[in-house]
Parts: structure tokens; C-alpha cells; sequence
């Protein structure tokens, strides 16, 4: 496959790149750009971190995961190329000096350019910007301090690259980038073995811990029409391709608890590149989305050449590793229902931010004149797949919303789950902590304050 980018303000044309190749080790290895660093090789501790500009912008993302042929047409800047052509350092890079706010520096690259991505576009939520890029010797404390100073210079122009000029569908050989859904549902249909590679925030791990070879190999990131976001008055229609990002941002103000279980997922970088379409597709029983898609009765629409079907989403996971998707078929889009906001989404990790879910509830409950009406609740980390507690709807259904019905639930919980013990945490706590999220809902529909947020002492 050829590609074409721009590299630190230069154009890069590359004949004949590999699928498996990552941007990290090109930079590294190939143009000597030592600058960005190899960490965990998975995304989580940011210092592989570099600018990407793209037609939504500039973002930074982890160049640990990211595959070069996922770089046509876009411009990179690694923590070399974000001074200006003078040699002017940027407000970040300065404030960072003034504020002492690295030591051994290797993990400073990363923080850089995270700051310079949050700066350019005016975030100031620090925390949340930088929750993907970890520190183990300066603290955060200075880095933080040089943020926020920063915060007060305008952005700079330097770093506003014109995107070149490059065909939309490219690829050759076992590698395939379709320009558009119709043109993926071909090639799917006619190589049902190849590997779909989106955001690669997963897939990219198969390469980077699994040593595998993915060919053949279809890169979506072409596909414009599959990242788009319908309002049609009654229903979100979300692209498979939409980020978290965008999707974090068209909920916000429809489901906002669950728009801010999206702010706890992964990092920013993950959240950049990670979609609807893989975080649903993989399968996973921790995946966040599902068991909140689940709780809203959203519908998956899947697609096999010109032939399209759908489904309840909770019907799409069969059993642990196993979903109800054909050879050649792929996640199109998503539906979400609009309707009124009764939709509260717990996440409980063992650390607050870009950690994996131990647990993660998903409730919503209709409640009229006293009594329960209806009751949706899903789960994921408590099964093989992510799962309603089918029991505990009943349980509820017909009944007076009080504690009385709650604890009568509480034998259903176990008809509906058996879950496993592991690092993250014991069968006995989960299905503890399953039971609890219940009466937490309850004690928020009273009005209590429940989160960790809004708790004081």
C-alpha cells in the first residue's frame, strides 16, 4: 500500500507499507525521530503520544497502536516538529521549563505533545486531558502548574497544517482501505477473513503483545459515512465509525450519565481513535457501551454486501467470544433511542481513570405513581458477554419503587449472574457490588448524592 502524509511539516510518501508496521516504530526506527517513546506498547501510559491533524482537526494519539496505513492524508507532528520554523518553542514547551515540570524526561515528550492537542483546540480540563499520560518521578503537580499557565498564551499558527492532496480509496495487495461503506461491504463480502481495523485501540495490541500478522487487512478509516451522527428527532443513527468523542459529545445532553461514564473511558487518546462500531464488535464482556446500549433498547443494524438486518443489541452477544455476526458481515450502524432520562450508568473500576470496568451497571427504570412500570438493566463484567438481569426486571415490574421490592430482588441477582473471580475482583464482590448499584439508583432517584464526585465529608 502507498501513502501519503505530512511529517513535522514535510510531505512523506511511502511505496509499498506493511499493515503490521506502527507509526512508533517508522518514527523510531526508520526516520530516527527518538523523541516519542516506547512505554507499554498498549496505549496506557501516553508517551508514545503525537499530534495528528485530520479533517475534524488536530488530536493526540498514541503512535504505539497506530498503523501507517492509517496515516493517508493526514499530518503528524511529533514532539520535534511542535516548536515553531524559528526554533521558538511553543507555550507549552515553555511553560513546562519555567514550571519545572519534567526529570527524567522520558516520559515528558508524551505530556508535551497531549498539552500542546488540549491547548491548540482551548481545553483547559487538564485531568482529563492528561489522564493518559503517566508520571512516575516529576508528579503532577508542576505539570499541571505549566498547563495552566499556558493557558493564558493564544495558540500558535505553525502548527495548522494543510492536509495533502491524496485519493480517498486506496490499498493494494492484502491491504484494502474502502472509501466508503458500500465500497467495505464489497470488499468484506469478497474477503470474509480479513481483519477490520477502526480506531486499532484493540486490534493494535493483537500486533504489539500477540505478535500477529493481521493480513489481509481492510482499514476503515476512509469510510466517512460510517462516522457520522443522525438526530432524527426519535433516535440517534451513530456510524460504526463514530469515536468516543463524538459520541461522549452527542449524548451529553440527552444521557449525561452516560456521556460521563464516557469521560472515564480509557484516556483521551483512546477515546480519539476507539469507535462505537469496535468497542460493540469485539465482543468483549467489559466493553462499557454495550450493557448502557442494552439498558436504552438501542438496535444494531449489521450489513453483508447489498443484504442489511438488525437486532436488539443484546441479542448480537451469544457467548463468551462469539457473536451472531455472518462471515462478511460488519456493524453498519447503531440506533439509539431518545426518550426521557431515566438512564444511569455506573463504572467500577479500580482506578477512577482509563482503567478497564470491574463492573459497570446500566439502569433504566420507567417508575409511575409509586410503581415500577418498567425496568431495563444490564451488566457488563459480571458474564462471558455483556447481559440483562432478566430475573431482576421481573423482580421489579409491578411493584412498589421502595427499599422493600429492592432487597426482594436480591436473590434474583444471582439467578441472572455467575461471575467470575480474577485480578480485577471476586465473584462475591461483583455480584455485591451488582446488588448495591441497584439501591444506588433508587437513593439518586431520591435526590441523594451518591457519586465519589459529590460526596463530601
Amino acid at each position: 500500500m502507498d501513502i501519503t502524509f505530512l511529517l513535522n511539516g514535510e510531505t512523506v510518501e511511502l511505496r509499498d507499507v506493511e499493515a503490521n508496521t506502527t507509526l512508533l516504530q517508522w518514527l523510531r526506527e526508520t526516520r530516527g525521530l527518538t523523541g516519542t517513546k516506547e512505554g507499554c506498547n498498549e496505549g496506557d501510559c501516553g508517551a508514545c503520544s503525537v499530534l495528528v491533524t485530520d479533517h475534524d482537526g488536530i488530536k493526540a494519539l498514541n503512535a504505539c497502536i497506530l498503523f501507517l496505513p492509517q496515516l493517508q492524508g493526514k499530518a503528524i507532528r511529533t514532539v520535534e516538529g511542535v516548536s515553531g520554523p524559528d526554533g521558538a518553542l511553543h507555550p507549552i514547551q515553555q511553560a513546562m521549563i519555567a514550571h519545572h515540570g519534567s526529570q527524567c524526561g522520558f516520559c515528558t515528550p508524551g505530556f508535551v505533545t497531549s498539552m500542546v492537542a488540549a491547548h491548540h483546540t482551548g481545553r483547559t480540563d487538564w485531568d482529563d486531558q492528561l489522564a493518559g499520560n503517566l508520571c512516575r518521578c516529576t508528579g503532577y503537580a508542576p505539570i499541571i502548574k505549566a498547563a495552566e499557565a499556558a493557558s493564558e498564551v493564544a495558540p500558535v499558527d505553525w502548527l495548522d497544517d494543510a492536509l495533502p492532496d491524496v485519493s480517498e480509496e486506496t490499498g493494494g495487495g492484502d491491504i484494502m482501505r474502502p472509501a466508503s461503506s458500500d465500497e467495505l461491504a464489497k470488499q468484506y463480502r469478497d474477503h470474509p477473513d480479513a481483519t477490520l481495523i477502526a480506531g486499532a485501540t484493540d486490534v493494535g495490541l493483537w500486533v504489539t503483545k500477540q505478535l500477529k500478522d493481521l493480513s489481509p487487512v481492510i482499514f476503515l478509516n476512509g469510510c466517512g459515512d460510517l462516522q457520522k451522527i443522525e438526530d432524527t428527532g426519535n433516535e440517534l443513527k451513530c456510524g460504526a465509525m463514530v469515536s468516543m468523542v463524538a459520541l461522549r459529545n452527542a449524548l451529553e445532553p440527552i444521557y449525561p450519565s452516560y456521556a460521563e461514564m464516557l469521560r472515564r473511558f480509557a484516556s483521551n487518546q483512546i477515546r480519539q481513535a476507539a469507535t462505537l462500531g469496535g468497542n460493540i464488535a469485539n465482543g468483549s464482556p467489559i466493553g462499557d457501551n454495550p450493557p448502557a446500549l442494552i439498558a436504552l433498547g438501542a438496535t444494531l443494524h449489521l450489513r453483508r454486501g447489498t443484504a442489511r438486518r438488525q437486532m436488539p443489541i443484546e441479542d448480537f452477544f451469544v457467548d463468551y467470544g462469539k457473536q451472531d455476526r455472518k462471515p462478511g458481515e460488519f456493524v453498519e450502524w447503531i440506533s439509539i433511542p431518545k426518550q426521557p432520562d431515566r438512564l444511569r450508568v455506573y463504572k467500577l473500576s479500580k482506578r477512577f481513570d482509563q482503567d478497564i470496568s470491574a463492573v459497570l451497571g446500566a439502569f433504566y427504570l420507567t417508575v409511575e405513581d409509586g410503581t415500577v412500570k418498567e425496568a431495563r438493566i444490564a451488566f457488563g463484567g459480571m458474564a462471558g458477554i455483556p447481559k440483562r438481569a432478566y430475573h431482576v426486571e421481573d423482580v421489579l415490574r409491578g411493584q412498589p419503587w421502595n427499599e422493600e421490592t429492592i432487597a426482594k430482588a436480591w436473590p434474583a441477582w444471582s439467578r441472572d449472574f455467575e461471575p467470575m473471580s480474577d485480578m480485577r475482583a471476586s465473584a462475591d464482590y461483583r455480584l455485591d457490588a451488582a446488588r448495591n448499584m441497584l439501591t444506588r439508583y433508587f437513593l439518586e432517584n431520591l435526590g441523594a448524592a451518591t457519586s465519589v464526585l459529590e460526596v463530601t465529608a
